[in-house]
């Protein structure tokens, strides 16, 4: 069961409960050590830009611990909905547990330590995560293929990578993306935001040099200004959470046989909706003491809905291309706005045809092997969900997202003009038609945007009169004929099995 049951009454200031408590429950979850089971949410860091040494950033606020739930009295009906998922996800292998886990992190739903184990944060994160992305058990194949997809896209949008840090010797998980600025320290590693908003900063101490009592004094010791809204003090651990004004701050060490190692991540209280869910993924990463003998941090579990992506040009893509017939990719028009000379991989590709709604279709000899989704002719209700592919300088990203109307909303990045939209089963909803030239950015990345859609009906319409799909359209929810016309000899029109699949037949488009 998940220990360490909070209350959802959040940090002060302001934050919707779902955000609120995954950062400030996980700060006491982690600060447990109890790596069986799930902890609370890390505690947002204030955001001064560059911490101070020996005077740690401060932390974010802790909700006061929930008291437990009493027993249902003797002949109460079970919680029939908590017995079926619990059951559904320990029939789950180990890893597969944790890749759940590890995704309903990324997607903002989960708010405790990776552990495998499952509770009532597990559950809870399970309904918000379907709640909203439709009506597919996220437990199930399917269900479970989107969801590791969704973790995936925004882990690979953040950039997040674990590696042993050369400075300290532990392992850190750091969002590359965001944290674009590092600088060795002698005894540690800043990364920082280029607006210097968000830090984060490893420590290590020799024996003898430090000790965790003399670091937890310092960390909760009165300044003006600051807040301490939780502090956890064990033989082997140290977590101190505060906030400073506009700044929340997570701060933890660990003491071991090399001495002390830990960490400080604050940030601006304003970028607390993008940046929890990045403090409660580094704190699940970090390792202050790994295995010697080992390789390295081990690898995290891999969701299988995405095979490896198609290699891409060095330049960031203008936009992105569906291969829907061989040596034929299908683009927007507004991709190669200002692009004389288009290129797939190594390829050049030569515009062939475009049309009124915004649809292009270029010559690439380089292009892969086309695949040939069903197309669905209306999107359906926007609870049902969608996924967008897109080219990015680590593959193809994957967003989830939702329908509205002839707009997309998700949160694609630039070069996505272009982008299939697929339906939960991997039919075609319709492309991106346009990305903005400067979107709006929080933290280096782009949230959420609503972007015009081209509707699979058009592309259908243009496909044909250039003598590449057939006429005829899936209904609402259903697998219908394909858009690709006969294929090379030896190959047949094929229904895609969800997004995943549709994912090699993705290319980035580049300029030069």
């Amino acid at each position: 069961m998940d220990s360490g049951e909070l209350s959802r009454n959040g940090v002060p200031g302001a934050r919707p409960p779902r955000r609120r408590a995954a950062v400030c429950l996980l700060a006491i979850l982690l600060a447990s050590g109890v790596v069986h089971a799930q902890d609370g949410p890390v505690p947002p860091h204030p955001a001064p830009p560059r911490p101070v040494p020996n005077r740690p950033v401060p932390p974010p606020a802790a909700p006061p611990r929930a008291a437990p739930k009493p027993p249902p009295a003797a002949g109460a009906p079970a919680d029939l909905a908590f017995e079926g998922a619990k059951a559904a996800f320990e029939a789950l292998p180990e890893a597969d547990r944790k890749a759940v886990q590890e995704a309903l992190v990324w997607t903002g739903d989960f708010n405790a330590v990776v552990s495998g184990t499952f509770g009532r944060r597990t559950f809870e994160a399970l309904s918000a995560y379907q709640a909203r992305s439709g009506p597919a058990d996220p437990l199930d194949p399917r269900g479970r293929a989107a969801l590791l997809a969704a973790g995936a896209a925004a882990r690979t949008a953040a950039r997040f990578r674990v590696a042993v840090d050369p400075g300290t010797g532990a392992v850190m998980g750091v969002p590359e993306r965001l944290l674009a600025k590092r600088t060795a320290l002698p005894a540690g590693t800043r990364w920082q935001s280029q607006d210097g908003r968000v830090t984060l900063e490893s420590r290590a101490f020799p024996p003898e040099t430090e000790t965790l009592d003399a670091l937890f004094e310092k960390a909760t010791a009165p300044l003006p200004g600051r807040k301490v809204t939780y502090k956890l003090r064990r033989p082997d651990i140290v977590v101190v959470t505060a906030e400073t004004g506009p700044g929340l701050s997570y701060i933890r060490y660990a003491a071991g046989p090399q001495g002390v190692r830990g960490f400080l991540f604050g940030y601006d209280r304003a970028l607390a909706p993008e940046v929890d869910r990045l403090v409660i993924a580094v704190a699940n990463a970090f390792e202050p003491f790994p295995d010697p003998a080992g390789s390295g941090p081990a690898a995290p579990a891999q969701p299988p809905a995405l095979p490896p992506p198609v290699s891409l040009a060095a330049a960031a893509p203008a936009g992105a291309g569906l291969t829907v017939a061989p040596g034929r990719v299908l683009t927007a028009a507004a991709a190669l706005e200002g692009c004389a000379l288009p290129r797939i991989g190594a390829a050049p590709a030569r515009l062939l045809a475009t049309d009124p709604a915004g649809l292009a279709l270029l010559d690439a000899p380089g292009a892969p092997a086309p695949l040939r989704p069903a197309i669905r002719a209306e999107p359906g209700p926007p609870e049902d969900g969608v996924i967008a592919l897109a080219p990015g300088a680590d593959g193809i990203q994957a967003a989830p997202g939702e329908v509205q109307g002839t707009d997309v909303i998700a949160a694609l990045q630039p070069g996505s003009a272009g982008a299939p939209v697929l339906d939960r089963s991997g039919a075609l909803v319709g492309l991106v038609a346009r990305y903005p030239t400067a979107p709006r950015r929080i933290a280096g990345v782009v949230p959420p945007a609503r972007l015009p859609l081209v509707p699979a009906r058009a592309v259908a319409a243009f496909l044909d009169a250039q003598g590449v799909a057939g006429p005829n359209l899936a209904g609402p929810g259903l697998a219908g004929p394909n858009l690709a016309g006969p294929g090379p000899p030896g190959t047949a029109p094929r229904r895609a099995d969800g997004p995943g699949a549709v994912a090699p037949a993705v290319v980035g488009i580049t300029c030069r």
